[in-house]
């Protein structure tokens, strides 16, 4: 019982944590403007940056990743909870941010906090191939909508070939699915092969 009361508090804090808009505090705090009027309208760094402040959108940015990490990395070094839980812990920061109270369920696109959690997950195979595949996605595809979505579903594909555990599959599924509501007005837009490493490597 003590287990299942902790392992709910975890799914909690990081919910609560990952809810909490950075991005937008740090836009409202240091530069006196709204950033969800710059750029997409998303409540995340990269419109801090576009709002035109480097340092204030790096702190954004930083602060976005961190708030991904303390309750995952708590569960799976601290708590000695089953990589599962640290996994659905993770999952909960990344709906908190995604779907965030604070600003009324219009939360951000959840790539950010999804590295920090990437980041505090002992499987960091995981981040690898994520940021394989936002690489490759980055250097191939257009819109950027498509690039984001291929680090999810690339990383999910390859989780359910190569290494077929069915929770590392099942947490980069919820990760897909997150991904796909936040950007699925973008989405709409066919995706386009822009052949950019060639173009590099000529």
């Amino acid at each position: 019982m003590t287990e299942v009361l902790s392992a709910v508090s975890l799914f909690m804090a990081a919910f609560w944590l990952g809810a909490c808009p950075f991005s937008v505090w740090v836009g409202q705090w240091l530069l006196g403007k709204d950033i969800r009027e710059y750029g997409d309208g998303n409540p995340g760094a990269a419109n801090v940056f576009r709002a035109g402040d480097r340092r204030a959108g790096l702190l954004a940015l930083t602060l976005d990743v961190a708030k991904g990490f303390p309750f995952v990395f708590l569960a799976h070094s601290l708590s000695g909870f089953p990589p599962q839980v640290a996994m659905a812990v993770g999952l909960s920061a990344i709906l908190g941010h995604a779907f965030s109270p604070f600003l009324r369920l219009k939360g951000g696109k959840a790539i950010a906090v999804t590295f920090g959690v990437l980041l505090a997950l002992p499987q960091h195979e995981l981040l690898a191939i994520f940021i394989i595949f936002i690489l490759v996605g980055f250097l191939c595809i257009e819109p950027d909508a498509w690039t984001v979505m291929l680090a999810p579903s690339g990383s999910l594909a390859y989780l359910v070939v190569a290494r077929g555990n069915q929770w590392e599959s099942l947490f980069m599924l919820g990760v897909l699915a997150v991904f796909a509501v936040k950007q699925y007005d973008s989405l709409k837009t066919m995706p386009r092969f822009r052949l950019k490493p060639i173009e590099w490597c000529k």
